[in-house]
């Protein structure tokens, strides 16, 4: 399938690694042009090199810290600016801290909002014009799968997680007159730095190898493993791309069918 990504340029948040690099090289395959972001300067060249020697696609990149207002507004200006517009904007963060309720006090959940949430607030709000100018703007919104199962010993992330999924769902109707589609995508047990650092904590606490600790993870996914990021990637650049042209204000999950909600 042809997903029409060709030319179109997209704005790839906290993408040096993980999932956002997984996003960003699914993106420039399909002969995105792409900006990706992050706060290393030197791990976010190295990113851009590799993925465009990977696909030959223009990909540049823009240091920023997704907690800072000003960071933000630069590089969605600087995305525009280069690309002349910007058509899909991929809104991602890094998760916070571990822990249950009683380990965070005021500093921590203020740290946590505006990582998690307002980070994905006001890169929606700076990249608006440029999603109406475009006539066919897509979004979409890295979350986690505790937006419809919380995550034992992740609480500031099921909060803010879920504060994601919401406003997704409220932004969906508020811009589906310009022809915005906006969804939310929660990664499961996906194979990167993050779920092993997670496994690794959780083996920590519980006094007991961490391959002890995936394995059983990986029996509680119907698939038996954990995903890979690239195939979380290829579900969220459909969902930026014109194939997609009638999904908006959908939660989704793609986790191996470890989450049995409905």
């Amino acid at each position: 399938m042809d997903l029409g990504l060709k030319d179109k340029s997209a704005l790839v948040l906290a993408s040096s690694k993980g999932l956002g690099r997984a996003i960003a090289h699914e993106l420039a395959a399909e002969g995105a042009r792409v900006m990706i972001s992050g706060r290393d300067e030197v791990a976010l060249a190295g990113t851009a090199d590799e993925i465009r020697k990977e696909t030959g696609a223009e990909v540049l990149h823009h240091v920023a810290d997704l907690t800072r207002s000003g960071d933000i507004e630069a590089l969605v200006e600087a995305a525009a600016e280069r690309f002349g517009g910007i058509d899909v904007l991929v809104t991602n963060t890094g998760g916070p801290p571990a822990g249950t309720f009683e380990d965070f006090g005021d500093a921590d959940w203020q740290s946590a909002f505006e990582l998690t949430l307002l980070s994905m607030i006001r890169a929606v709000r700076a990249t608006l014009p440029h999603l109406r100018t475009s006539g066919a703007g897509r979004v979409v919104c890295v979350a986690s799968s505790s937006i419809k199962q919380p995550i034992d010993n992740l609480t500031l992330s099921n909060t803010f997680r879920a504060g994601i999924a919401g406003l997704s769902k409220s932004l969906s109707a508020e811009l589906a007159p310009d022809g915005i589609l906006i969804n939310t995508l929660g990664p499961g047990r996906i194979a990167t730095d993050r779920s092993r650092s997670f496994d690794a904590a959780h083996a920590d606490r519980l006094g007991v190898p961490v391959d002890e600790v995936r394995a059983g993870a990986e029996a509680r996914i119907p698939l038996g493993r954990y995903g890979m990021p690239d195939e979380f990637a290829r579900v969220a650049v459909f969902l930026v791309s014109p194939a997609n042209s009638y999904l908006t204000g959908q939660a989704l999950l793609v986790d191996g069918g470890m989450v049995r909600a409905l």
